[in-house]
This record gives C-alpha cells, sequence and structure tokens, in this order.
C-alpha cells in the first residue's frame, strides 16, 4: 500500500483551486489539516488488520488512507458527491477501502439501514473482527450519527471522532452542571467518554467559528446496570429532560399520565429513595438507568390498549 495522503492547508486550497469549488460549511466540510492530530486520533483508536472501520464524512479521503494503513477494512460515508469524487481518486491504491456517496443516516433516529448491513457483513466475513468508528465528523450531523450508533444493534467497541467542543462537554458532563442532559445520559449509560485534546479552530481549513475536540468513547456494559429496553430508556431521558428545570415527579407525572396513577408514580420513587424536590438533571446516570427500568416495567404491564402518552416534547440531543 502507498503512503497516507497527508493533506496539508497548501494541498487542500491547491486541489479545490483545480477542481474550481469551495468546500461547503452547511454540510460542515472543515478539514483537519494538522497531520500530527490526523496521527493522534487513528493511535487513539489503537486499530490493527483485525479492525472494520467506520468513517462519516469522507472528506477528501485524508483520513480515510491513514485508517486504510492501520485497519483491516474501512467503509467512508460521503454525501457531497465532489467529496466523494476526489476520495475516489485519493484512495484508488487502497484495496481495503469502500466508499459509499449516501446520507448516514436513514432519519434524524437511524442510521441508514444498507449501511448497518453492509458492517454486519463486512463483520461477518472478519470473525472475531473489532468496529470501531473513527472520523472528523461533520458538525452538523455529529450528534445524530453517535448518539444513533449508540442506539443501533451493531457491535461496535470504540469511537474517536473530532466534534464541536460544546457537544464533547455535553458528552462527558456530570450530574447538577448547565451541560448535563439526555444526550450525557445516553452516552454515560453505555460508553466511557473522555475528552483526549481541544482543539482551536486554526488546525482547521477553512477555520469553523468554534473550537473542537477529539473524543473518545469506549463501549461499556453494565457498569451503570443493565438498561432493559434501550429504545425505552432513550426515549425516558429525552423527554425527561426536555423539561430539566421542572420537579421530576411533575415531570413523569405528565409523561406518563395515561398509563400510570400519581400514585404509581409516587411510589417507584420511593422505591428510590428520591425526595419530592428533586430534578432529574440532579441524579446521576446508574440512578436514572435505574428509574428508567422500573418506569419501562410498570408501563409495560399496563393493558396494551391503553394510548401512549404524546411524544411533542422530545428533543434529538437533550
Amino acid at each position: 500500500m502507498k503512503d497516507e495522503v497527508r493533506q496539508t492547508r497548501s494541498v487542500l486550497m491547491a486541489l479545490f483551486r483545480s477542481q474550481g469549488f469551495h468546500p461547503r460549511s452547511d454540510l460542515g466540510q472543515n478539514f483537519l489539516i494538522d497531520i500530527n492530530l490526523v496521527e493522534f486520533a487513528v493511535r487513539a483508536a489503537d486499530l490493527s488488520k483485525n479492525d472494520v472501520v467506520l468513517e462519516v464524512g469522507t472528506g477528501t479521503g485524508g483520513m480515510t488512507t491513514f485508517l486504510a494503513a492501520q485497519a483491516g477494512h474501512v467503509i467512508s460515508v460521503e454525501i457531497d458527491p465532489r467529496m466523494h469524487a476526489l476520495a475516489t481518486a485519493a484512495t484508488a491504491h487502497c484495496d481495503n477501502v469502500t466508499l459509499l456517496h449516501q446520507d448516514i443516516l436513514k432519519n434524524k433516529n437511524t442510521i441508514a439501514p444498507n449501511i448497518v448491513s453492509l458492517l454486519h457483513e463486512e463483520l461477518q466475513q472478519r470473525p472475531g473482527s473489532r468496529l470501531k468508528l473513527v472520523a472528523n465528523l461533520p458538525y452538523n450531523v455529529a450528534t445524530p450519527v453517535i448518539s444513533n450508533v449508540v442506539a443501533s444493534d451493531l457491535p461496535w467497541q470504540r469511537m474517536v471522532t473530532t466534534i464541536q467542543l460544546e457537544l464533547g462537554e455535553k458528552m462527558t458532563a456530570e450530574p447538577g452542571t448547565p451541560a448535563y442532559g439526555a444526550l450525557s445520559v445516553w452516552l454515560q449509560s453505555q460508553c466511557s467518554v473522555r475528552i483526549l485534546r481541544r482543539l482551536g479552530p486554526q488546525v482547521f481549513w477553512p477555520r469553523p467559528k468554534v473550537h473542537s475536540a477529539i473524543v473518545s468513547l469506549w463501549r461499556h456494559d453494565g457498569r451503570c446496570g443493565p438498561i432493559d429496553d434501550r429504545a425505552f430508556f432513550l426515549d425516558f431521558v429525552r423527554r425527561l429532560f426536555h423539561q430539566r428545570r421542572k420537579l421530576l415527579r411533575s415531570v413523569l407525572c405528565g409523561m406518563y399520565r395515561r398509563q400510570l396513577s400519581k400514585a404509581d408514580i409516587d411510589s417507584l420513587l420511593a422505591r428510590r429513595e428520591l425526595p419530592e424536590n428533586v430534578r432529574a438533571e440532579q441524579l446521576d446516570v446508574p440512578t436514572l438507568v435505574r428509574l428508567g427500568n422500573d418506569f419501562a416495567h410498570a408501563v409495560q404491564k399496563q393493558p396494551a390498549s391503553q394510548p401512549s402518552p404524546s411524544r411533542e416534547e422530545q428533543t434529538n440531543d437533550g
């Protein structure tokens, strides 16, 4: 395999000038031009020839070639046809790269099914292989991509991605802090999340108006207790934190008013020894996991004819 494509600012500027177009800000096209940071992110993923890598936002293929040099196979997804064409040329020498020209998302809550199927097929062809997400994620899809990969049935092991710093702070936030929300709880209930490196705008081209970070997510099972129904729990925390300033009891009474009585809810809260004046934003992740399990079982015991509560208050990122 040839050397990785080392795309610096001058190389990228010349490439785009020759092609007669510019990066699109609406698609979050900000390229990581510090090669040391590209190498840092790839090293942090601890890749081997036993790994299948999902990359979202192929761009011009700069990071893709670094991934291909280390991993067994790389499946890289790019929505922009111009970028897909550039990446096709940049990775022509890589026989272990599959480039897909499409949206990674079917909708805001679902990874595209054909991509999920392709990843499963590649993993099945490599018994014992590990799935990792490594990418310079476009800002506009970072939250749904990370959240939905965790929600999927994909057997992923690790993610190392560049994202907006503010999002990284949400992902790692602790109870009682302003950034703590549904996304914090959803990810931390199933992953160990760390900010590995904070990045200034100058390490990207074009320069974004915000700071960024390289984050790492390790999958863990059961550290915060088992989640009995992950779909219910995701819905539970999203709706709970949509009204984060309200008292927990009040929010839960509104959420499950058609399935559970106030006495039922008081009983569930008492079981966890939660005071009447507590708010969701004050509860740690293990407590919310246990509470979510309690409500899942209580709601599921109700007659099937009971109507579902309104989901108008849901948000995607908490």
